[in-house]
């Protein structure tokens, strides 16, 4: 089965065919094509959403064109379409649900429209070596998200904890504006962060003994006053790096900790994390360490595949299509989706 993938849910215009009979019938990406908004938005400091979705409508067409060529097949032979239907920017998600669904009316095939945030959980099991196996923890961490979810299946999530305020991606975008660097703010403040002493400043960490609920609006307060309080923040590029650094240990300290209390409580030994966040590596080799004393083992997708990309969604699409589960004419998007809400269940079938 050929699953063209379609994710739209934000900045990123991704496209990608996932095909279950290639590398030996264990499945893989067979092409994706990738376009990021990001020099459009930075002038903004942040996405803009009208100009997102105008952007995806001028994109999807010759990206989709491209790859084909890549994948080096026709288009009648996709065998069923998927697309992000939520959560996300309306606007956006509107343009992939709209072009997907009309192209497998017109190819006859089926479509569905899938969670961004369920791709992103399980893109790491398109690693084509040890990938992991249900049951395992998930730290989902993205723009928009920060959450720990138990996940024995396709579809069967639990939510053990969340961030009732910013989600740390959101954090790190907001700190990299108040260091003037540039957008988007996770890879910005990490670069600047390597060349920084990350004890250099005592930031704290919200909630740490509380349950496994997150909370960053707090500590992005406390870097804004940690820089207007701190001489020369703002020029000298020392203290620039070491605030970042310090920023980011924070962070990363407080992902660590709670992650480690998750896995305790489960009693799982394997710990996946996902979603952009996740391509820092700071926070990979730190909780790699941190969880050896438990005998867990530490999961994440090729770096191509942490942020938003189509390949996830082909994935995510092919697992629940292959469980009978398709989705009719009409499309409906859900800007905010909660994804304990995804159980597969005889009526989604029967769609």
């Amino acid at each position: 089965m050929k699953v063209l993938g379609i994710e739209t849910s934000c900045d990123e215009t991704g496209l990608a065919i996932y095909d279950d009979q290639i590398n030996n019938g264990k499945g893989g990406v067979l092409a994706q094509v990738l376009y990021s908004q990001v020099q459009l938005h930075q002038m903004y400091g942040g996405v803009v959403p009208e100009l997102a979705s105008r952007d995806h409508i001028r994109k999807l067409v010759p990206l989709f064109d491209e790859l084909l060529v890549q994948a080096g097949i026709d288009k009648s032979q996709i065998d069923a379409v998927s697309y992000t239907k939520g959560p996300g920017l309306i606007g956006a998600l509107m343009t992939g649900a709209l072009f997907g669904r009309t192209l497998a009316f017109g190819l006859g095939v089926p479509a569905l429209g899938v969670h961004h945030m369920e791709g992103h959980l399980l893109a790491p099991l398109l690693a084509a070596d040890n990938p992991p196996q249900f049951p395992f923890v998930c730290l989902l961490v993205s723009g928009g998200h920060t959450m720990l979810v138990r996940a024995d299946g396709v579809g069967e999530y639990q939510l053990l904890g969340e961030s009732i305020d910013d989600a740390v991606g959101e954090c790190f975008d907001k700190v990299a504006k108040m260091l003037n660097l540039p957008y988007p703010g996770g890879p910005n403040v990490e670069k600047l962060a390597k060349t920084g002493n990350p004890l250099a400043y005592q930031l704290p960490r919200p909630m740490l003994h509380k349950g496994l609920d997150f909370s960053f609006s707090g500590m992005k307060t406390a870097v804004h006053n940690l820089i207007k309080d701190t001489p020369n923040a703002d020029s000298d590029p020392v203290v620039r790096a070491d605030i970042a650094a310090s920023f980011q240990y924070a962070v990363v300290d407080t992902l660590t900790q709670k992650c480690h209390k998750a896995l305790k409580q489960t009693g799982l030994k394997q710990l996946v994390i996902a979603g952009g966040v996740s391509a820092n590596r700071t926070l990979q080799k730190t909780l790699e360490q941190r969880v050896q004393d438990i005998g867990a083992k530490v999961y994440y997708a090729p770096v191509e595949l942490c942020t938003d990309n189509g390949a996830m969604i082909a994935y995510a699409g092919f697992c629940r299509l292959k469980q009978g589960q398709a989705d009719g004419l009409a499309v409906a998007c859900v800007p905010r989706w909660n994804i304990t809400s995804l159980a597969i269940t005889k009526a989604d079938n029967a769609k």
